[in-house]
């Protein structure tokens, strides 16, 4: 059994990433929070109402958090993957 563990793909968050500044900026701690942030972005994004520069900033912000979001994502499959013995198998309600 601990060599199935040892098999899993990392959940790890991905480095801390910097601001148009150089400050750094990392990564939420979950999933949720990188979603949420990201609906924040978008919401401002969408409004039209951003400079050039913070549009920017936000779309590049926004890119990173999607690569985090897919990255969690794929690891959790992964994981999946592993524990029904590398075969998907459909998700039913109780």
């Amino acid at each position: 059994m601990a060599k199935a563990a040892a098999s899993l793909p990392s959940a790890s968050c991905p480095p801390p990433q910097t601001d148009a500044a150089g400050a750094d900026y990392p990564f939420p701690s979950t999933y949720e929070a990188a979603l949420n942030e990201l609906e924040t972005l978008l919401e401002s994004l969408e409004s039209g109402q951003l400079p050039l520069d913070a549009l920017l900033a936000s779309y590049q912000r926004g890119a990173k958090l999607l690569e985090f979001c897919r990255s969690r994502l794929e690891a959790v499959e992964g994981q999946i993957k592993v524990l029904d013995g590398n075969e998907f198998k459909p998700w039913r309600a109780k």
